[in-house]
């Protein structure tokens, strides 16, 4: 997935008129060119998804021909021509700081462009330049074709959209013929060609009539379930599965509206929904000279949201193709079928990296300048056994819904590598230099990678995609690829907002998952085993979350000089000093736990757990001391606790004045709430029950459509309103039957969490 770019923010290279060569590159995929005489102004841009943004070979004098994404070595004695100077990436996030890294390891200076509310992220920081292109909206700033090639101009690494604009600027594409990326960026056009060829693909309708009647009419045609899929799309962008006739409508509407922001392009297709498929993709690079590789195969299967969010390495498929070829295989039928080629780099490419010790990012880098490729078919290795994850801002128990916010705290797992650790090439003596079994028994020392796009203080806004970061992980075997991930997962900590963490925490100990029988709907296969009932705080917790507050309490107080403080654990008449801490679990709804402290000697407490469920628990002579703002060392090891006070603008968490996020070992992350003075509470709870047929927003979003107005009647299930957050829409739909009585948002604005939208009368 490309944070923000599917339709101009790509790829793009250029060599300037007067001194040296520069180029501008999206971070999805980095194409360099050769140096051209000091007339000659070369661009080579990425590919996107849109098909107005293609590669093309317009060379000023000799046509050049270059491969969709590397290639193999083929001999050539010519010497090697030098990379660029200086390359603008048109994009955000962790796929911009990962081209940045590459790019300053070969000491190519880099141009980074941002938004308005990007002007402190961190592909910013690691830029050597950095532009502002407009406000947030992508519309208005990473896809605006003018404001990229005005940065270019002033920054010395030019581009240009459209071959028309190529000529008007003096610039001149290098990449695939024009012809190749719109048939290939289009996946209608794509599965119409490989159809001619005799190639496979999902029964469906790719046609160009969009008219929604004709849509619906093929949906009919082909049986429900269908799948519903922007033509130039991705990243689950654009794609609606549909179960029933009476929902298609509403889906293709939502789906074209998304597929429009997203990637420029409202057109979609539609087709057979297989219920049981494995997603396979083949990673291929070719070069300028004729040489191509396969980079062997990716399994991307455990998806939510129709989108990746593991990925790994796969025995060969028998097909080849350029840039990334990705497969849909039946579990049921055995059979594998054609889904869309994508001629770039993929979010997921470091699996690939991890598994055959190469940086790709340099590679398109070397085939872009018209090097040839770097190894040939038989020397590429194929090591050990590859993970990534992908870390979400995100309530995966709330649908996986993205979240906004604040990076209020963040620990990461220390890397072993920035790049994949070299691996020794193999022997070109293989007989089948396109199929190959994974070498799991030579040895190989365990690594992991992180690529992300954000810091601790970071906002994650409503704008962009919310992925924060991707843990890359690399072992002998996939045994020791899946010890090596959860200890990674085990190590990562985020304040602030919602994530993923926990739950592919949950799905990398999975029994099923470990033995590797997966498919696309693996999550809701296995729902039960990912999402089981949340336990009850242990009393161990609850005596670490109170001694926690008591020991910050009496760090951070104002009055050091009080004689209360100074005379210690104990008073005039020897009592011992006790303080009860009164906490709630998130979700409860007024369950408070109990939890008495008292201080026998400084650094020495007897705790007694009070809870509903059972008989008090108490620990005696307990040391606990707090060794940093954010780690207790109690119950003889350290454990990380965050203290996050609540917005005064949470409206469903009136009673709650702070949360306390508590990590434990294995990395699981509670939340447990100090509860708002009893006074407090109360104005909340009356404020709730004035409007429990209120419809709230689950995230901060932006209203794309009222569907209602006050007085209009409607059924359960209605839409009412349509949100959009982060790239993803949101259909709110009405929870009972009745009638309007308010409406509280309206079309274009931006609506904070838990904002009341529409309240409806269920009494009418």
């Amino acid at each position: 997935m490309i944070p923000t770019n599917r339709t101009v923010t790509q790829s793009l290279c250029r060599i300037p008129v007067h001194n040296g060569s520069r180029a501008l590159v999206n971070c999805a995929a980095v194409f360099r060119v050769p140096r051209t005489p000091p007339e000659t102004v070369v661009l080579v841009p990425g590919v996107a998804r849109n098909v107005k943004n293609v590669e093309l070979v317009r060379h000023v004098n000799t046509p050049m021909r270059r491969g969709l994404a590397t290639a193999t070595y083929n001999g050539s004695s010519s010497p090697r021509k030098p990379h660029f100077d200086k390359i603008l990436i048109a994009n955000r996030g962790e796929i911009a700081c990962r081209v940045i890294r590459t790019a300053k390891k070969l000491g190519i200076k880099t141009v980074a462009v941002y938004s308005e509310v990007d002007e402190k992220s961190l592909h910013v920081l690691e830029a050597d330049e950095a532009y502002c292109i407009g406000p947030a909206p992508s519309a208005e700033s990473y896809l605006c074709v003018d404001k990229i090639i005005n940065v270019c101009q002033q920054s010395g690494a030019q581009n240009a959209r459209f071959a028309e604009r190529l000529a008007e600027e003096g610039i001149v594409f290098i990449g695939p013929p024009s012809g190749a990326i719109v048939s290939m960026g289009s996946k209608s056009e794509s599965k119409n060609i490989m159809l001619a060829a005799g190639v496979p693909c999902v029964p469906g309708y790719h046609g160009t009539d969009q008219d929604p009647r004709r849509l619906f009419a093929e949906a009919a045609k082909i049986g429900y379930p269908v799948l519903i899929k922007a033509i130039h799309g991705g990243g689950g962008k654009g794609m609606r599965v549909v179960s029933q006739p009476n929902n298609f409508m509403d889906e293709l509407e939502s789906a074209k509206r998304e597929s429009l922001k997203a990637f420029g392009d409202q057109n979609v297709l539609v087709e057979k929904f297989i219920e049981r498929p494995r997603h396979v993709e083949v990673q291929v690079f070719a070069d300028t000279m004729g040489g191509v590789v396969s980079l062997w195969e990716r399994d991307c299967s455990v998806q939510r949201r129709n989108q990746k969010i593991i990925e790994e390495p796969r025995e060969a498929v028998n097909y080849v193709g350029a840039g990334t070829v990705e497969f849909i295989f039946d579990n049921d039928t055995q059979k594998f079928y054609f889904m869309e080629m994508n001629t770039r780099l993929q979010v997921e490419h470091p699996v690939t990296e991890m598994i055959t010790g190469l940086d790709l990012v340099e590679w398109q880098l070397e085939v872009a300048t018209g090097n040839p490729l770097p190894l040939t078919q038989s020397d590429i290795p194929l090591v050990g056994h590859a993970f990534e994850a992908r870390i979400y801002a995100e309530n995966p128990r709330n649908d996986f819904l993205p979240d906004s916010g604040s990076l209020l705290y963040l620990s990461t797992p220390t890397p072993t590598h920035t790049f994949a650790p070299p691996l020794a090439r193999l022997s070109s003596e293989a007989t089948q230099p396109t199929y190959r079994t994974p070498d799991t028994s030579s040895a190989v020392t365990p690594s992991l990678r992180l690529e992300q796009g954000f810091t601790q203080g970071a906002q994650i806004g409503v704008f962009y995609d919310p992925m924060i970061a991707k843990l890359v992980v690399h072992g002998r075997d996939r045994t020791e690829a899946l010890r090596v991930l959860r200890r990674g997962l085990e190590e990562y900590k985020v304040v602030g907002v919602s994530t993923n963490i926990d739950f592919l925490r949950t799905l990398a100990g999975n029994d099923t998952f470990i033995e590797g029988d997966v498919e696309t709907g693996f999550i809701k296969k296995h729902y039960a085993e990912l999402f089981p009932p949340k336990n009850e705080p242990s009393p161990e917790l609850l005596a670490q979350a109170a001694l926690y507050v008591v020991l910050r309490d009496t760090s951070t107080c104002s009055a050091p000089q009080s004689p209360w403080l100074s005379l210690g654990a104990r008073r005039f008449n020897g009592e011992v000093c006790e303080r009860t801490i009164t906490l709630s679990t998130d979700e409860s709804t007024g369950r408070n736990l109990s939890v008495v402290v008292g201080q026998i000697s400084p650094g020495y407490f007897n705790v007694t757990v009070q809870s509903p469920s059972g008989a008090p628990v108490t620990y005696t002579s307990l040391a606990a001391r707090l060794t940093s703002p954010t780690t207790l060392t109690a119950f003889s090891r350290r454990t990380t606790i965050v203290s996050q006070p609540t917005p005064t603008s949470a409206f469903t968490s009136s009673n709650i004045a702070e949360r306390l996020h508590i990590f434990s070992a294995d990395g699981s992350k509670t939340t447990l709430a100090l509860p708002s003075p009893s006074w407090l509470a109360s104005l909340g709870r009356d404020v709730l029950a004035v409007s429990k047929g209120a419809l709230r927003a689950p995230m901060p979003s932006l209203v794309v459509e009222v569907k209602v107005t006050v007085g209009d009647k409607v059924e359960k299930g209605q839409v009412v309103v349509v949100l959009e957050s982060m790239k993803t829409e949101t259909v709110m739909r009405s929870e009972i039957t009745g009638i309007v009585k308010a409406v509280g948002c309206t079309k274009g604005e931006m609506v904070e969490e838990g904002r009341e939208l529409v309240d409806i009368d269920a009494s009418v």
